[in-house]
Parts: structure tokens; C-alpha cells; sequence
């Protein structure tokens, strides 16, 4: 249609649902429904509903949609009081589901120092001197985000590639510090934190993790995966010295933040990926009393035991009109490629010493699946490298054949990030969800090949293509707060595999725009056992509706990034404007 006509037709379909907005009601009042109390008309709807692929309009009454299709059609159901936005061309999309990511990590990240940023390790210590400046002695400053792959030049003095801990004392001799990497996988503390830890008299390295040493056998500050748990467990028990509510408090502040930051970027829903039973139940609170308005799923992280005490609560499935769910826990089969935890096959190219490491005892991991498959629950294991996939997928495979009755569990390894070629059809055959990161890719393209070898990196190195083609379901996501909850960016990094530098990172292995989309919406909502809810734009689905200034699934690779959430709706509620809709 040429562009005038279609102006002229939408400025008609305008002037119609402004008339019926003044006629009499039982005009607009078809059926025994009545009116929709929101429509979104003059829009660019991409349903993902096969039957109607492509709206204009959408009417809402309550929480579920009541009909999309032309301005002209959803026009009988505006009435006195129904609630009228033009998006004036606007995608309007499926709400985005963040598919990955740590909720109150998230907020929480919001409170301490943010290193993302920071081009050096200089910089770094310097923020963590500005911190100390202001810190009341004996308090801990923590931070987390600094990646040593993306900084200019490498630190000095280093061991392994990580930095000691030196600049740090001299930064902070009176506060203890602890600085997590940006994927969660390692940190530096300072002296300070290994004497409160009771690190700094460590002599071998705990289970599932490793304590780096300098040539004298010194602790140098870096501890690669589990190997920062005595820090974790320090600054826990302090705050556990806090008076309950002022801890719950804290952690509700947390979840506020969080949420504020996924609903100013279009997400409507997020797959929390491992939360406690003090976080599950306060998030179960907040539900209630209506301040989380988005939608939860959340992973259980703790012992089995623990999990079998509680089997008699479980599932928690769409409490308080949908807002949250518990049906999943969640495991570690291995760590991060960045600190050369992940679980290879075969050594790394760059450090020929070692192929990463299991963080978990497979005998323990299957008494969890056990557990899981037993209770109905879904299961959910990290497994990044290639030997932590297949492993995780042996595993899979030997509890779904000891019990044939458990129909379509829909279990999901986290990542997948390295996956042999040999692996990947075995995803679509058991039917395993393989939960993925988009952005990862563009973050450590610059840095992969060197870690595990061009031709492993081509063949298994965030292999999309080769996931999908098995018959995999993919769902995308962040890993928020290890990169920005930004689903833009996710998407534009899974359609154009372009690296932070500018180059393309294999780029056959590229995400359609309709596929990354389908990652983003009804992927997950299946991922979720939502997919007759959410997913699609629909009549009777809930209406989750994400409105982007910027149509992703047309403009050119290089306005993707550019694109913004300009409205979000949950359950028809509007939770996120930046269209100053009235």
C-alpha cells in the first residue's frame, strides 16, 4: 500500500474509534464482554500467532487480550471509559521474558560498585580507593563486573592473567574488599577479606574451586569458582547479625530496583536463576501485596534435603494473579570460560595445564535430578563447557529413561555456551531447553578463539544454528547482573553475532530476527509451561505486551541497538510509559 493511502486509511480507522468513543455504549459493545478498557490501535503488531501473523490493533479487557486485528475491527469495542493509545507505527511485540538472569543480584548490583566500565585495572583501584574514602573502618566494599579480557592493557603485577591483591591493600588497608568477575566465576578479595575469611591461611583449594598462588605459594587475591565461598559465607554472617526487618528490607529494596530496571526495558517476565527460600518467600510476599508486577519463575537454589522437607509446598505455580512461580531448581555442572572453569573436553589452547573443572559430584547432581524428576519439579544445570553439556546431557538422558511415565519435563541446561558438534542434535531428540545468552556472544567473541582454538570455537562456540537445526528450543537472555538486562542488545548480538570490536564471531551460526524474537517471547513462555498464556499476541492470552520506538524485525543490523522500550504492559496493565500515553 503506498504511504499516502495508508495514511489516509489510518487516519480513518483514528476518527472511527474516536467516534465510537462518544456513541452510544451498546454500540460499542459486541457480545456480552462489553467494552475493551484498553486498546492499542495504529500499531506495527508482530503476534507470532500463526493464524495472524501481522495487527494494527489490540483490545484488552482485564488482563487477557480480547482481539487483535485492524483499527477498524477492534473499534466496536471502545467505549466511554476504555483507555485509548496511539502507537503511531510502533513494534508492538509479545512481552519480552528475560530467559536468564539473578533478580536480586541484579538490584543488589545496583548498591555496589559497578565495574563494568572500568578500562584498567587502575581504574578499578581507583574506585575502590574513592570507596574507601567514605568507608566507616572495618566495612566491607564490594563490587563486581571488571572483566580482564576487555581491558586495555593487563594488569601488572598478575598471576595467570588475574591481578594480585597489592594495589588493593594499599587502596583499602582498612576495609576488607571483594571485587566479583563480571561472570560470576571469580573474584579478588584484598588481604583484608582473606584474613576475615580465614583465606589468607588457606593451604589447598576447597572443593570445586582453586585459590591462586603466587611463585612463593602466597594467596594473590584471585579465587576462581567455589573458592570464594568462605568470602561469601563472611559477609553473610554479618548481615545475618541484622535484625530481620531490616534484612528483609533490604532485600525488598533490591527486588524494587530490579524490577524498575526490567520494566524500563520492555521484560515482563524473568526466569530467576537460583534464589534462596528467604528470597522465594519474600518475593511470594511482595506478590501479594502487590508490589512485584512483573512475573516471576524462579529456580530453587538449596540442598536437596532442604528441597525434600518442603516437597509438600512445591510447585508454587502463577500465585497472586499469576506474578510467581517455583517449579525448578537449580544447579552448577561447571564455571565460567573467562576464568577457565568451564568443563572442557580437551585443555585450553591458551593454558594447556588444565580443561576447567566440574563444580559438582555427578553422583550428587543426579540424587538432585532424582529429586526433581520425582517431585515433578523442572531441573536446570549450568553447564558451559563442552564436557559440563554432555555430561549434564548423559545425566538427562539415563534419569528420562529410568522413568518413562514422566511426561515432557522440559529440563534446561543453562548456557550451552560451548557445545560439541557431536552434542548439539541430542538437545532436540530429549527435548532439553538450551536457556542461552546472546550477549555473551558479543562480549567474548574477542577473546574465545584464543581460550579454546578457532576450530573448536566455529564448530561449538554459542552454536545456535546447530541448535535449532536439531530441533532445540532456545531461549535468550542476559545473565543480568553479569551483562545489562538489555533485551536489545541480546537480540542484536543473536542476528548479527558482531563482536564488541566490530567483527562478525562465525556469523552462519546467526539467529533469524524471527527467531531471536521467538527466543525472547514464546520460547520462554514454553520454557515456563505458559505457552497457552503468553508468547503470541492472541485473543484469550494474558496481555503482556512490549512496544519498541524501533522496528527490530526490519530496520538495518545498525539501528537494532538503538531501539528502546517505549511501553510495557503487564496483565493490561501499564507498568513502563515513555510514550506519555494518557
Amino acid at each position: 500500500m503506498p504511504p499516502a493511502a495508508r495514511d489516509r486509511r489510518l487516519a480513518a480507522a483514528m476518527v472511527l474509534v474516536a467516534a465510537c468513543a462518544l456513541a452510544v455504549p451498546t454500540r460499542c459493545r459486541p457480545g456480552s464482554g462489553g467494552p475493551a478498557d484498553l486498546v492499542l490501535v495504529r500499531g506495527n503488531v508482530a503476534t507470532l500467532d500463526p493464524g495472524r501473523p501481522r495487527a494494527q490493533a489490540i483490545a484488552v479487557r482485564g488482563e487477557r487480550i480480547v482481539a487483535v486485528g485492524t483499527d477498524e475491527d477492534v473499534a466496536p469495542l471502545v467505549g466511554p471509559s476504555t483507555r485509548v493509545i496511539d502507537l503511531a507505527g510502533r513494534l508492538a511485540v509479545p512481552g519480552l521474558v528475560e530467559g536468564h538472569a539473578h533478580f536480586l543480584s541484579l538490584g543488589r548490583s545496583k548498591r555496589i560498585l559497578e565495574l563494568g566500565g572500568e578500562s584498567s585495572w587502575d581504574d578499578v583501584v581507583a574506585k575502590v580507593a574513592a570507596a574507601a574514602r567514605s568507608a566507616a573502618p572495618g566495612a566491607w566494599i564490594e563490587g563486581r563486573g571488571w572483566h580482564q579480557e576487555r581491558w586495555s592493557a593487563p594488569a601488572e603485577p598478575s598471576v595467570e592473567g588475574f591481578p594480585t591483591r597489592a594495589a588493593l591493600d594499599r587502596a583499602a588497608p582498612a576495609n576488607p574488599v571483594w571485587l566479583r568477575h563480571a561472570s560470576g566465576h571469580a573474584s579478588i578479595a584484598n588481604g583484608a577479606a582473606l584474613e576475615r575469611s580465614g583465606l589468607a591461611r588457606s593451604r589447598g583449594n576447597p572443593p570445586g574451586g582453586r585459590i591462586v598462588r603466587d611463585a612463593r605459594g602466597a594467596p594473590t587475591g584471585a579465587l576462581v569458582e567455589a573458592a570464594d565461598d568462605p568470602v561469601r559465607r563472611a559477609i553473610e554472617s554479618e548481615r545475618a547479625a541484622l535484625a530481620p526487618e531490616e534484612r528483609e528490607a533490604e532485600l525488598r529494596r533490591d527486588a524494587l530496583r530490579a524490577q524498575e530496571e526490567c520494566l524500563s526495558k520492555g521484560i515482563v517476565a524473568f526466569h530467576d536463576a537460583g534464589a534462596s527460600f528467604e528470597t522465594i518467600a519474600l518475593l511470594r510476599k511482595m506478590a501479594l501485596d502487590g508490589s512485584l508486577r512483573l512475573r516471576l519463575h524462579v529456580m530453587i537454589e538449596e540442598p536437596d534435603e532442604e528441597i525434600a522437607a518442603r516437597a509438600h509446598e512445591l510447585p508454587i505455580v502463577g500465585a497472586a494473579g499469576g506474578r510467581l512461580t517455583v517449579r525448578a531448581i537449580k544447579r552448577y555442572m561447571d564455571g565460567a570460560l573467562g576464568s577457565r572453569g568451564a568443563w572442557m573436553l580437551r585443555p585450553y589452547a591458551d593454558d594447556p595445564g588444565t580443561a576447567g573443572m566440574s563444580v559438582e559430584p555427578i553422583e550428587k547432581l543426579e540424587a538432585t535430578a532424582r529429586l526433581a524428576i520425582e517431585q515433578g519439579l523442572q531441573l536446570c544445570v549450568h553447564a558451559i563447557g563442552d564436557r559440563a553439556n554432555r555430561e549434564v546431557l548423559d545425566l538427562y538422558e539415563r534419569v528420562f529413561r529410568s522413568r518413562p511415565d514422566k511426561k515432557d519435563p522440559r529440563w534446561r541446561i543453562e548456557h550451552a555456551q560451548h557445545v560439541d558438534p557431536l552434542d548439539a542434535g541430542r538437545f532436540g531428540r530429549l527435548g532439553v531447553i538450551a536457556a542461552m545468552q546472546g550477549i555473551h556472544c558479543a562480549s567474548d567473541a574477542p577473546w574465545v578463539v584464543a581460550r579454546v582454538g578457532e576450530r573448536r570455537a566455529r564448530e561449538g562456540a554459542y552454536a545456535w544454528r546447530s541448535l535449532i537445526a536439531s530441533g532445540a528450543t532456545i531461549v535468550n537472555g542476559t545473565d543480568a547482573p553479569v551483562e545489562a538486562v538489555d533485551p536489545i542488545a541480546c537480540f542484536a548480538a543473536s542476528v548479527t553475532r558482531r563482536a564488541r570490536g566490530g567483527s562478525l564471531f562465525f556469523p552462519e551460526q546467526r539467529m533469524t530476527r524471527e527467531e531471536a524474537l521467538r527466543s525472547y517471547t514464546a520460547n520462554a513462555a514454553w520454557a515456563a509451561f505458559e505457552e497457552k498464556d503468553r508468547g503470541t499476541l492472541a485473543p484469550g492470552k494474558l496481555a503482556d505486551v512490549t512496544v519498541l520506538s524501533e522496528d527490530i524485525l526490519s530496520v538495518p543490523d545498525d539501528r537494532i541497538p538503538g531501539a528502546r522500550a517505549v511501553l510495557t504492559l503487564v496483565g493490561g496493565a501499564v507498568e513502563y510509559d515513555a510514550l506519555g500515553a494518557r
